[in-house]
């Protein structure tokens, strides 16, 4: 938990680029995957072991908590590299593992590294939290539990004195926004049964976010279901419940997300660190909410629900196969030079037209996520309203831009 005593606001990191944008717009901790043994070993970029000390050291700057992921199913010939994942994040002085295995629970507290407990471990009562106190110092709830539920466990811990390693009271951790799965806290099997490829393992095919007919074995008639994708449930949203996330009792929140954007990343840590805030300074209400979740809208999402939190049955489904984002980026160009005197970045236009007016969106490893509206620039050493594709054209910025980042422009979706 934050030392200000405020929920922790967890960032997933797929890249530097969202690393960057995590750090840029409040999260507390990141959490992030290495090689191939996480839930996200084929959704993204994943970080390399000679990315553990930059990570740390930019971490380590903005007093940021650092959580590897090794989070997967572990056979016999992973348990050398499980060793060597763990031996660098400790060299590297991580904050702690995100594990479900016991080899990379008991390997981890072998070498003194601290535990956390993934939701793969499904726990959904207090007896469980108390057996893995012995292990780990924070936990994932099942994500099928409500928020009483959580409440339930959360005041049992203070009751019984419930202690992790540390000394410190048990951490309860829960998802707060991102994608859900169909599949009981995320252990699914589809992919595996029709590609051969493993969920559990960090390569799931997401068969589930397709459409399907429902065919009566029997008879042969068939029923194509309207508008509705059965098996892809809606984003979890808990930015308008936020209150009641916290009042249960949980200290940390975790935001899904390793495999989206860089700009995902900081539009969602950058709404709810403010909603964080607002709520403990007593400014949250309904319309900073109302706020916050068109903010939310603009990037990445399947449509919003609470989940299982306020104790809703299963049926927020998708009604559609991608995202329902209410903008988009397209890709304009990339960074050529910076003149840090006068704060000039020169960009070469490879793609799409850009104008006065429009608002841009520049990524990169080390500039994270800056996104601004346009409102002066040189085209080919002429100050000109518009640049197409094979100008150059130099913009001020108020931040610095580095060689190949990528200009895009935002549009309406």
């Amino acid at each position: 938990m934050t030392q200000s005593g405020k929920i922790e606001l967890m960032a997933p990191a797929g890249n530097f680029e969202s690393l960057q944008a995590a750090l840029d717009n409040g999260a507390d901790s990141v959490y992030f995957g290495v090689e191939q043994l996480n839930m996200r070993a084929r959704a993204t970029i994943n970080f390399t072991l000679d990315d553990l000390p930059e990570i740390a050291r930019r971490c380590k700057e903005k007093n940021v908590r650092t959580y590897l992921t090794l989070n997967t199913i572990i056979y016999d010939h992973d348990l050398s590299l499980i060793k060597t994942l763990l031996d660098k994040a400790k060299e590297a002085e991580l904050t702690a593992v995100i594990a479900m295995d016991q080899a990379v629970i008991a390997y981890a507290r072998q070498i003194g590294m601290e535990i956390h407990i993934s939701t793969q471990i499904n726990i959904t009562n207090i007896e469980t939290v108390k057996f893995y106190a012995m292990f780990a110092d924070t936990m994932v709830l099942s994500r099928e539990l409500s928020l009483r539920q959580v409440k339930q466990i959360c005041d049992q811990i203070v009751k019984d004195d419930v202690r992790g390693p540390s000394g410190n009271l048990v951490e309860i951790e829960i998802f707060g926004h991102g994608a859900l799965c169909m599949a009981v806290s995320g252990k699914c099997y589809l992919s595996l049964h029709s590609h051969n490829s493993s969920a559990n393992r960090g390569a799931c095919k997401q068969n589930c976010r397709k459409k399907y007919t429902v065919i009566d074995q029997e008879s042969g008639f068939e029923i194509e279901l309207d508008n509705e994708y059965m098996m892809s449930p809606k984003d979890l949203c808990t930015l308008d419940i936020l209150d009641q996330v916290i009042d249960a009792g949980t200290k940390v929140l975790k935001i899904e997300g390793r495999g989206r954007a860089p700009e995902y990343v900081a539009k969602v840590i950058r709404t709810y660190r403010e909603a964080i805030d607002a709520y403990a300074d007593g400014t949250y209400d309904e319309e900073k909410v109302a706020t916050w979740m068109e903010e939310l809208k603009k990037v990445y999402n399947r449509g919003f629900w609470n989940g299982y939190y306020l104790g809703q049955k299963l049926g927020e489904w998708s009604d559609g196969p991608g995202s329902q984002a209410t903008q988009k980026k397209v890709y304009v160009g990339k960074g050529m030079h910076y003149f840090p005197k006068s704060s000039i970045a020169e960009f070469k236009i490879e793609a799409y037209d850009i104008k006065i007016g429009d608002k841009l969106l520049i990524t990169g490893p080390t500039t994270g996520v800056q996104e601004f509206e346009l409102t002066e620039m040189m085209v080919n050493d002429e100050k000109l309203d518009q640049a197409s594709k094979g100008d150059s054209c130099t913009i001020k910025t108020d931040f610095r831009v580095r060689l190949s980042d990528k200009l895009y422009k935002i549009v309406a979706n």
